[in-house]
């Protein structure tokens, strides 16, 4: 920082003037109050106070903010120096215009703190008189100069917070500083003048004042708004009511509709269960009918009255459940044997024609096994006993007549059943036609007869018996 010509040679009594100029140094600092705490010492309403708020924020916000204190460098502090100022050099040159009158140093006047050190280690200029008389004898123009310049900076130094001399980089950020402090202040001002406005403002109308007419419209219109609210308030507690009702109405409902879905999941879980079981029931009968179709077909298949009426052959005889009708020369029959043949013969003719629904007009059919009979139900109503015997005495005689008798009652029987069933179904054949007591070309009659003649007619009464039962079974009418 370079002085201006005018401060380069000043009298002790100009830096006297220099060091009044200045403002005191500051022993303690004080912390400066904010806006808002001005603002509250301030007496005046609270309307007013927020028209001065609404106008200080219309600048930026750094209002209230202190500035920024500068660096160590922008202050100018440098290392302290640890030696002392020389003796030799504590004096100040007067003029020969000036009254020999030493004015007191400032370095007595210094604060607390070291004074920062001048450019070029310049030491403080000497204050003792044997000093000043030496310095006197032989004064440098050179060391005056810059003497008087460090006691000019060592003054301000001590009356400022900056310490002198800057440099032109510090220079700039105290310039900055000070014209930020500069603007802030210009903010403040504004602030405070709007804030004056609005209390001139306010001061007017209260000086003008309300009427008495107007202050009672006033009063008037405040109780009909105080009214219109009370009443909107009574509203809004009857329709929060009416609220509070409806809610607890659809609460009870939320909880019925709760009990009424936690029901209907039951029973609909028992349903499922009941519709499991009841499906596994379906397939259990479905399986059980269809094992019992399938039995079904196996017994529609098989026919019982073949199983129990076996008709066959064994060489010349004619069987029917194993047992042989008839008697040759060379293989001897017993008559116990052809009597149980001819009760089995006599049991499927009566089988038949009861599976037919037919009835016999002349006969009435007996099956007793080995001793079976046929009744003559017209005429003499006699009974003839279908078994026979091989005595030979006269009793027995008579008797094998009567077995001849039942045989060809027997093969009448046959012959009325042959004719209903031809009736019911003409395509039905038979291979050997009955008249009397012949079937075929032989006779079924035992006395004065062969017995290869008698087995050969024996074999066609089962043979026709046998198609009768097939088709009773098997046929249209089975």
């Amino acid at each position: 920082m370079q002085l201006d010509a005018s401060l380069i040679d000043l009298a002790p009594t100009a830096y006297d003037t220099v060091a009044a100029s200045l403002p005191a140094s500051p022993t303690q600092h004080v912390r400066p109050l904010t806006n808002e705490q001005k603002l509250a010492q301030v007496p005046a309403s609270a309307y007013v106070k927020a028209a001065w708020e609404r106008s200080a924020s219309a600048g930026p916000s750094a209002v209230n903010k202190a500035a920024p204190k500068l660096s160590v460098r922008a202050q100018g502090k440098q290392p302290q120096r640890t030696t002392s100022i020389p003796s030799n050099e504590s004096f100040v040159l007067l003029q020969d215009s000036v009254i020999r009158h030493i004015p007191s140093t400032p370095v007595t006047q210094t604060r607390s703190r070291k004074p920062a050190p001048t450019p070029q280690n310049i030491p403080n200029p000497p204050t003792s008189p044997s000093q000043y008389e030496s310095d006197q004898i032989s004064p440098s123009p050179l060391s005056h100069h810059l003497r008087s310049a460090a006691r000019l900076f060592n003054l301000l130094s001590t009356r400022t917070e900056i310490d002198h001399p800057l440099c032109a980089e510090c220079t700039q950020i105290l310039l900055k500083s000070l014209n930020r402090q500069l603007e802030e202040t210009k903010k403040e001002r504004d602030g405070y003048i709007a804030f004056e406005k609005e209390i001139r403002k306010e001061r007017d109308r209260e000086a003008q004042g309300l009427t008495q007419q107007e202050a009672e419209k006033k009063i008037e219109r405040l109780k009909n708004d105080e009214r219109h609210a009370i009443e909107q308030l009574k509203d809004a507690e009857r329709e929060r009511e009416e609220l509070d009702e409806e809610l607890r109405l659809l609460e009870l409902d939320e909880k019925a509709l709760e009990a009424e879905e936690a029901e209907f999941w039951r029973h609909h879980n028992d349903q499922l269960l009941v519709v499991e079981h009841q499906s596994a029931q379906l397939a259990s009968l479905r399986a059980a009918y269809a094992a019992d179709v399938a039995t079904l077909e196996k017994l529609e298949r098989t026919n019982v009255y073949n199983d129990a009426f076996c008709i066959g052959h064994d060489g010349v005889f004619g069987t029917i459940n194993g047992l042989r009708l008839g008697r040759v020369p060379g293989v001897p029959v017993e008559w116990a044997e052809i009597n149980a043949a001819w009760g089995q013969a006599l049991l499927l003719l009566y089988t038949i024609a009861r599976k037919l629904d037919y009835t016999f007009t002349n006969y009435r059919l007996v099956p007793m096994g080995s001793f079976s009979r046929i009744e003559k139900i017209t005429g003499d109503k006699t009974t003839y006993e279908l078994y026979g015997s091989g005595d030979l005495h006269l009793g027995r005689l008579l008797h094998n007549r009567r077995f001849d008798f039942a045989m060809v009652a027997f093969l009448d029987c046959l012959k009325h059943l042959i004719d209903y069933i031809k009736s019911q179904d003409p395509n039905v054949e038979f291979p050997h036609q009955i008249v009397k007591d012949r079937i075929g070309d032989v006779s079924v009659k035992l006395q004065f007869n062969q017995e290869e003649a008698w087995t050969r007619s024996l074999r066609h009464v089962l043979l026709a018996l046998k198609i009768c039962l097939k088709w009773a079974t098997n046929g249209a009418n089975g």
